[in-house]
């Protein structure tokens, strides 16, 4: 009787060895082995290639107006075309007498040497002018508008001495010639305010803002006034009394502005950087952009074998755009911060339409600084995320019931960006996404690169 309780410990010790056992494998055995979600990755180096581009078309709030010279990318040069807008509905007093026109521009910064100097003209537009409505390229030809006979003003002056010599440091003032004072003066008797249409198609059509010469100068303009100051008398308690006054006439978003931008040196800058097979460029505005051919098709196959019927999810697909030869100079072209990776079948309608960037067609990257803790230094990418639109785009040739395309192209290009935020909740939300018109670029990493090629490495699972 006494040996009964080893006997009774010995089973209840094989009791609890088989019931751990099969809790270790309680999860397998609800779930068949076949059933079990599997991930793998997989990476697929990028064909890339210069793009030299003749134009862009964008409504900018902003302007460039200059010249200047990068030995990497090349001459920009900047020019003007704008309507300005009239005081609907405003007439001259009685007995009223012109005095004097001035064209003001104001610009918040500029890019490039403080003293070199500008040289610039004002032209009357007195061929054509522009329909609200229409899109204008930024290589319009200004012959189509003017024909440089009326020249309206002209200044030689720097960034630097314009800024410290007027009242609003922002600004520099173009006194206009007596003969437009005079002939823009209405005749009282016809009523030349009383639409914008019928004043910039009757009236004043616009005016060419040209620099002459100058090429290490560019002004970003973000203000055009014309300002129109005339005198009348009327009698008060029985004396002639003189009063001065003014009307602006804004150019501004109710009105068409374009940018014109040209690259006389293009065909020599293209012959010299497409000899750099490891690099690419991209440089605004309108100058040179990268294309990134992506192996949709190529994808797919890898992405597919194997799997038979099972769901095929696409988790991730990163693309980390390199930037590289950095030029900190003073005078260096200021590196692009935001870079957008879109389709470039889509190019035309997404900023003709003012569209916002989409997974599955446009994708926003940031210029973002990483510390490598190996080596301590840093590395400058532009990070994209393709998931969704790789996807998107097997689905639909799925349904089509074809095979996705051999090479997807895709185009970088540098843009600005708009955002507003919620004061209660701290969102930022995105409100606009334009080609960017301001001087930018950046030298990345091509795809063969031979230290760190273009690529997409790319996490995905089937179940």
């Amino acid at each position: 009787m006494k040996s009964y309780p080893i006997y009774l410990l010995i089973l209840l010790s094989f009791l609890t060895f088989s019931c751990t056992d099969n809790l270790n494998d309680l999860g397998v055995g609800i779930q068949p082995t076949s059933d079990a979600i599997k991930i793998a990755t997989d990476t697929f180096h990028l064909n890339s290639e210069n793009v030299f581009v003749d134009y862009m078309i964008a409504r900018q709030d902003s302007f460039l107006l200059g010249t200047f010279y990068d030995t990497k990318y090349g001459s920009t040069q900047a020019d003007i075309l704008a309507q300005v807008n009239c005081p609907v509905g405003f007439k001259f007093p009685p007995n009223s007498v012109p005095d004097s026109a001035l064209v003001v521009l104001y610009y918040k910064t500029w890019f490039g040497d403080n003293f070199s100097p500008m040289d610039v003209n004002i032209y009357e537009m007195n061929k054509g002018t522009f329909q609200y409505s229409n899109q204008y390229k930024s290589n319009l030809d200004p012959a189509a508008y003017t024909d440089r006979s009326i020249l309206m003003a002209h200044r030689i002056f720097t960034a630097k001495e314009a800024s410290k010599t007027k009242t609003d440091s922002t600004s520099v003032i173009f006194k206009l010639s007596n003969s437009f004072v005079n002939r823009f003066f209405p005749d009282l008797t016809k009523p030349y305010y009383t639409s914008e249409s019928d004043f910039t198609n009757n009236f004043f059509k616009g005016m060419y803002i040209t620099a002459n010469y100058g090429t290490s100068t560019m002004l970003n303009i973000r203000q055009m006034d014309l300002e129109y100051y005339y005198h009348y008398t009327y009698n008060k308690n029985g004396k002639d009394t003189i009063v001065t006054s003014e009307i602006t006439f804004p150019a501004n978003q109710e009105v068409r502005q374009v940018n014109r931008f040209l690259h006389p040196d293009a065909t020599a800058i293209n012959l010299l950087l497409n000899q750099k097979e490891e690099v690419n460029y991209i440089s605004s505005p309108a100058n040179i952009q990268t294309r990134v051919n992506v192996p949709l098709n190529k994808i797919q196959k890898r992405l597919e074998a194997g799997i038979g019927t099972k769901k095929l999810v696409m988790n991730s697909a990163i693309i980390n755009v390199e930037a590289t030869e950095i030029d900190s100079s003073a005078l260096a072209v200021p590196l692009a911060n935001y870079m957008l990776l879109i389709k470039e079948s889509a190019i035309d309608d997404f900023f003709g339409k003012n569209e916002l960037p989409s997974d599955t067609c446009a994708i926003l990257g940031k210029f973002t600084a990483t510390l490598d803790s190996n080596t301590g230094l840093y590395t400058y990418t532009y990070p994209f995320n393709l998931a969704k639109l790789i996807a998107n785009e097997i689905k639909i040739a799925k349904n089509n019931n074809t095979e996705a395309a051999e090479n997807l192209k895709m185009r970088l290009i540098p843009v600005s960006v708009t955002s507003t935020t919620n004061s209660s909740t701290g969102a930022v939300t995105l409100t606009a996404v334009k080609q960017q018109h301001l001087m930018n670029a950046v030298t990345i990493k091509s795809g063969k690169n031979k230290t760190s090629p273009m690529r997409i490495n790319t996490v995905y699972s089937w179940f």
